[in-house]
């Protein structure tokens, strides 16, 4: 018989606010990460800093605000009003307090739950916030959420304002490192949704005069716009959008109070709503709603009383009223839109026939379609049972709910030992295998029908379930693990063509990495070391004591599958597979894999860098 467990009062414990936040970082900041991704949680650590900092400039206090990284301490200083004096420490160590409580002071900011910086403190080796108001400055310094130091009131000459400074702990997050581009992503949405705010990163300053319109021409150049860009706005709303010319599926940019809702909400599918029975109306025809929105690429910001979020990192917006007199966020939103943009259709009636000409297109495209399409599913399925070539995750076997896609990664990756070595050492909870047949086919300039005529992009785009929209895809990370060689290389740059010509939002969005893998192993007796470098490699060696045994890993295949799970676990290193705005989609993909040879084996020459094999005695 099973020996009883007693439960008693010893068994109660109660967590004060910091060891609740290091026990249980995900409810605060979402997945904790390295960096490799835009939403890891370094980079929410930042943003929750910055929130603040922004709500001051939108109360009207402070222009600019300064943003400074060295290695891996941040500093964030705005010159707003400064926090009073007298709670300084408590704002930053206290659950359920600040000024956003008052909604006389903050209106419409982007969280209410007074838990942001406390999260920040909590999970930082080291934090120091100090204000400056009224000619008095204060600071405190903490670690982990323990008051360390706590100056007295002092005078200063300093300019009005708060500067919070933190490095994040590693005991939280692990051999993290911050990648630039994801702040400087961050810090352009800031200034897109303020116009008139200045942010400094390292120096370099971001401004935006136009705000969404701003965002969607950084974003696709000229060239591929079907017409300029309809910017409309309000009091509580900015909407931005055009049809690209280069890409088939649709495109969205939502935000609330100046939070970027990566995954949309109630404003987001009452945006998309409003615009296809705004066009259905203004053209007379009940067209499929998947045509009306084929390539659109559109952006949209509202302001709301008290949001609800659904969750801490205030990802998806799940307010259905925007507050005060206002109506729902539904009607609001649809008032607008079919007032707003079926006005400026009437007016360019240049800009109407673009879009309904487009809409035609799709229509007669979807309908050639339509047969290849059922046949290609119909072999999707056979051939994922029966070759195997995808091995899923638990996960998806057993459930299907979005918000389980977080934390679920697949693999692509070639040949038999390959695919064989990271089945056995994955994670069969939540990491997925796609096993690829030779090259895959060079995709450029090719319509959408290929990807359903070709077995190989037909069983990938199965696999992920974005046929239709990328909101339907099934793994938040798609890694792409080949060989580090030519062969590798190559097959590479086959499948981010693959995503850039058919499915760009994917690289958009975060979700296309390459997975990297130690090139060597050095070990002795005693120790072993994995080495991605030839730097690494040397520094390994001085390590050992005595003759190390050197490996030099040429192929996936070669890396046992105990090995393998080191690389691929909670240590894995990713490179994200990133666009720059100043090339392109278009322009990359007629560089790379376009039949321009001359230029780009000129290219080659000039960056090719040969790797020596040092011989060891």
């Amino acid at each position: 018989m099973a020996k009883e467990t007693k439960y008693t009062e010893d068994n109660i414990r109660s967590l004060d606010w910091k060891e609740h936040i290091r026990m249980r970082p995900g409810m605060y900041i979402g997945k904790l990460g390295d960096g490799t991704a835009p939403d890891d949680g370094i980079y929410i650590l930042i943003k929750e800093v910055l929130d603040n900092s922004i709500d001051e400039f939108v109360m009207g206090a402070g222009k600019t605000i300064e943003i400074t990284l060295k290695e891996k301490t941040v500093t964030v200083r705005d010159y707003g009003r400064g926090i009073p004096l007298g709670k300084v420490v408590d704002v930053v160590s206290k659950m359920n307090t600040g000024g956003k409580y008052d909604s006389k002071a903050f209106k419409k900011s982007v969280g209410l739950n007074g838990v942001g910086t406390k999260a920040v403190n909590a999970l930082s080796s080291y934090f120091k916030v100090q204000s400056v108001r009224e000619g008095k400055t204060k600071y405190a310094e903490f670690s982990k959420g323990e008051l360390t130091f706590e100056s007295d009131i002092e005078p200063s000459s300093l300019r009005k304002g708060t500067k919070v400074t933190f490095i994040a702990d590693k005991e939280i997050f692990h051999n993290y490192k911050y990648r630039n581009e994801y702040i400087i992503k961050m810090i352009q949405n800031y200034v897109y949704l303020n116009t008139g705010l200045t942010i400094t990163f390292n120096g370099e300053k971001y401004f935006s005069e136009n705000g969404l319109k701003d965002l969607l021409e950084d974003n696709i150049p000229e060239e591929s716009q079907l017409f300029p860009i309809i910017h409309l706005k309000d009091e509580d709303i900015e909407i931005a959008l055009t049809y690209s010319k280069a890409q088939y599926s649709e495109e969205y940019y939502s935000f609330v109070n100046g939070q970027h809702t990566t995954q949309g909400g109630t404003h987001l599918n009452a945006f998309k709503e409003a615009l296809v029975k705004t066009i259905r109306d203004f053209f007379g025809k009940n067209y499929d709603t998947s045509d009306i929105r084929k390539s659109i690429v559109a952006a949209i910001s509202i302001k709301v009383m008290e949001p609800v979020f659904e969750s801490q990192t205030k990802t998806k917006l799940g307010s259905t009223e925007m507050g005060g007199d206002l109506p729902t966020v539904r009607t609001f939103i649809n008032d607008f839109v079919k007032h707003r943009f079926d006005n400026y259709l009437h007016k360019n009636p240049d800009v109407a026939e673009k879009i309904q000409k487009k809409i035609l297109q799709a229509e007669k495209e979807r309908k050639e379609l339509s047969g290849i399409r059922k046949l290609a599913r119909d072999r999707a399925k056979k051939a994922s049972l029966h070759n195997k070539k995808l091995r899923d995750c638990r996960i998806h076997l057993s459930d299907m709910k979005k918000e389980n896609r977080l934390d679920t990664s697949i693999f692509i990756t070639e040949g038999d030992s390959a695919s064989g070595s990271i089945t056995k050492s994955r994670d069969v909870n939540t990491q997925a295998v796609f096993s690829l047949k030779g090259k895959p086919l060079n995709s450029y300039g090719l319509t959408k029908k290929i990807v359903y005529e070709n077995e190989e992009f037909n069983l990938l785009q199965a696999a992920l379930n974005i046929e239709d929209s990328i909101e339907n895809l099934r793994y938040n990370n798609i890694i792409i693990a080949t060989d580090a060689d030519v062969d590798g290389m190559h097959i590479r740059l086959l499948l981010i063509t693959f995503f850039l010509q058919f499915f760009p939002e994917v690289i958009k969005e975060g979700h296309l990495y390459i997975l990297e893998t130690p090139l060597f192993r050095v070990r002795d007796k005693n120790q072993t070391f994995y080495c991605y470098s030839e730097e690494e490699k040397q520094q390994a060696i001085k390590k050992l004591k005595g003759k190390p045994e050197i490996t030099r890993f040429k192929g996936l295949g070669e890396i046992s599958p105990n090995e393998f799970k080191h690389f691929i676990g909670k240590d894995m290193r990713l490179a994200p597979v990133m666009l720059d705005k100043e090339n392109p989609i278009p322009t990359m993909l007629e560089f790379y894999m376009g039949k321009n040879t001359p230029d780009r084996q000129k290219f080659i020459i000039e960056n090719l860098k040969f790797e020596v094999d040092l011989i060891e005695e």
